[in-house]
């Protein structure tokens, strides 16, 4: 199984300050379509398929593999991506919360396995170290945010 976890300040020293409910708007955008948070031609569709008040399923296309999720929200807190198909199974979330002196910090953690491959084997070991590096998670982390404050900037959210 693959375990990952990174956190990042949402409000770091020398950017322009997002409330809760800014960083939440830029979350909730990326859920529903994740062209705009990713390097351009990764994710080549991203469409949602059903909705419904407590989930809504999303179809989409990155690194040429095709995968569909089961996306709940916990408004102004938390966005989980329950993958139902697709190279992984597992649930990948980001959460925001306050830390211990009362700033905001945006998480993102992962329980996976990969479909048809060996636990722990050379693929899972391959995926973890990718997540784990400063090229995973923790810069996907801080490109969310970064093109969150564009899109309020551009009044697109």
């Amino acid at each position: 199984m693959i375990y990952s976890t990174a956190t990042v300040p949402v409000n770091p020293e020398g950017e322009t300050p997002l409330t809760r409910a800014e960083a939440w708007l830029g979350l909730e955008r990326k859920a529903r379509d994740a062209r705009l948070f990713l390097p351009a031609g990764l994710c080549t569709r991203c469409d949602v398929v059903e909705e419904n008040p407590d989930y809504f399923v999303r179809e989409a296309t990155i690194a040429g593999l095709d995968l569909r999720e089961i996306i709940t929200l916990e408004p102004q807190s938390k966005v989980t991506f329950f993958q139902a198909t697709g190279p992984r199974e597992g649930a990948i979330v980001n959460e925001l919360f306050e830390d211990e002196d009362g700033q905001l910090q945006l998480r993102f953690y992962c329980y996976l396995g990969l479909r048809g491959q060996r636990p722990n084997g050379p693929e899972e070991q391959a995926e973890q170290a990718q997540f784990d590096s400063e090229t995973g998670y923790k810069a996907a982390l801080l490109s969310t945010l970064k093109r969150t404050r564009q899109l309020l900037s551009e009044g697109k959210l």
